[in-house]
Protein backbone atom coordinates (compact mmCIF):
# COMPACT_ATOMS: atom_id res chain seq x y z
CA UNK A 1 0.00 0.00 0.00
CA UNK A 2 1.35 3.40 -0.97
CA UNK A 3 0.74 6.02 1.68
CA UNK A 4 1.29 9.71 2.29
CA UNK A 5 2.32 11.02 5.68
CA UNK A 6 -0.21 13.54 7.01
CA UNK A 7 -0.32 15.44 10.27
CA UNK A 8 -3.71 15.66 11.98
CA UNK A 9 -4.67 17.30 15.26
CA UNK A 10 -7.20 15.57 17.52
CA UNK A 11 -8.92 16.86 20.60
CA UNK A 12 -7.86 15.20 23.82
CA UNK A 13 -11.15 13.30 23.95
CA UNK A 14 -10.82 12.13 20.33
CA UNK A 15 -7.29 10.92 20.96
CA UNK A 16 -8.30 9.01 24.09
CA UNK A 17 -11.17 7.30 22.26
CA UNK A 18 -9.01 6.43 19.26
CA UNK A 19 -6.25 5.05 21.50
CA UNK A 20 -8.77 2.90 23.38
CA UNK A 21 -10.28 1.57 20.17
CA UNK A 22 -6.84 0.84 18.74
CA UNK A 23 -5.90 -1.05 21.90
CA UNK A 24 -9.11 -3.11 21.86
CA UNK A 25 -8.82 -3.86 18.13
CA UNK A 26 -5.08 -4.52 18.33
CA UNK A 27 -4.26 -2.11 15.52
CA UNK A 28 -2.46 1.20 15.17
CA UNK A 29 -3.94 4.67 15.50
CA UNK A 30 -3.29 5.16 11.79
CA UNK A 31 -5.36 2.07 10.96
CA UNK A 32 -8.28 3.38 13.02
CA UNK A 33 -8.11 6.74 11.22
CA UNK A 34 -7.87 5.06 7.78
CA UNK A 35 -10.90 2.88 8.55
CA UNK A 36 -12.91 5.88 9.72
CA UNK A 37 -11.95 7.89 6.66
CA UNK A 38 -12.78 5.00 4.31
CA UNK A 39 -16.21 4.64 5.96
CA UNK A 40 -16.88 8.36 5.58
CA UNK A 41 -15.72 8.51 1.96
CA UNK A 42 -17.71 5.43 0.93
CA UNK A 43 -20.93 7.13 2.05
CA UNK A 44 -20.09 10.49 0.45
CA UNK A 45 -21.50 11.25 -2.98
CA UNK A 46 -21.48 14.88 -4.08
CA UNK A 47 -24.68 16.14 -5.71
CA UNK A 48 -23.75 18.23 -8.74
CA UNK A 49 -27.28 19.55 -9.18
CA UNK A 50 -27.24 20.96 -5.63
CA UNK A 51 -23.92 22.73 -6.30
CA UNK A 52 -25.23 24.17 -9.56
CA UNK A 53 -28.44 25.36 -7.90
CA UNK A 54 -26.42 27.26 -5.29
CA UNK A 55 -24.57 29.14 -8.06
CA UNK A 56 -27.61 29.97 -10.20
CA UNK A 57 -27.75 33.71 -10.78
CA UNK A 58 -24.35 34.33 -9.21
CA UNK A 59 -23.27 36.42 -12.20
CA UNK A 60 -26.25 38.64 -12.86
CA UNK A 61 -24.61 41.18 -15.19
CA UNK A 62 -23.24 38.76 -17.80
CA UNK A 63 -23.56 39.82 -21.44
CA UNK A 64 -24.14 36.57 -23.30
CA UNK A 65 -24.69 36.57 -27.08
CA UNK A 66 -28.09 35.61 -28.44
CA UNK A 67 -28.27 32.08 -29.80
CA UNK A 68 -28.50 33.26 -33.44
CA UNK A 69 -25.16 35.11 -32.90
CA UNK A 70 -23.24 31.98 -31.89
CA UNK A 71 -20.20 31.19 -33.96
CA UNK A 72 -20.63 27.64 -35.17
CA UNK A 73 -18.09 25.90 -37.23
Amino acid sequence: MSATRTQVYFTEQQRERIDELARVEGVTLAEIVRRALDAYLSSYSPDASESLARTFGAVNDIDAPMRDEWQRG
